[in-house]
């Protein structure tokens, strides 16, 4: 069976997020912004697993593009948690580079299915 890419990445990052949380509540004791980026942060992939097991088309699409907005949601608390003190510029880095990869993945699959009309 062929690798999902999205899916792997989606997961991959997911756990970066949930470590993240742990070092913000354990090492910055900060829970109200750590909270919504692991919220944000995890439901990328969350919602990835539930487009490739989606019952339609329809459901796919709908799931994947909530992936997105997700994604972008992720974006938001990252750069915030950089511009309170919480995270290092190189964490910030790092993350908002992977949080990038996985917009311009979701954009593309989203962009070929709308180009597809499938």
């Amino acid at each position: 069976m062929r690798e999902n890419v999205i899916q792997v990445k989606s997961y991959a990052f997911s756990v970066r997020i949930v470590k993240l949380y742990q070092y913000l509540c354990t090492e910055k004791k900060e829970f109200v912004l750590s909270k919504q980026l692991l919220r944000s942060g995890t439901s990328i992939g969350a919602n990835v697993e539930e487009a490739i097991g989606g019952q339609s088309k329809k459901d796919f699409n709908a799931k994947l593009y909530i992936s997105y907005k997700e994604a972008r949601e992720t974006h938001y608390w990252i750069r915030l948690m950089h511009d309170t003190g919480y995270i290092s510029i190189e964490q910030r880095d790092s993350l908002l580079a992977d949080v990038d990869e996985l917009l311009k993945i979701i954009g593309t699959i989203l962009k070929t299915i709308k180009r597809t009309g499938n």
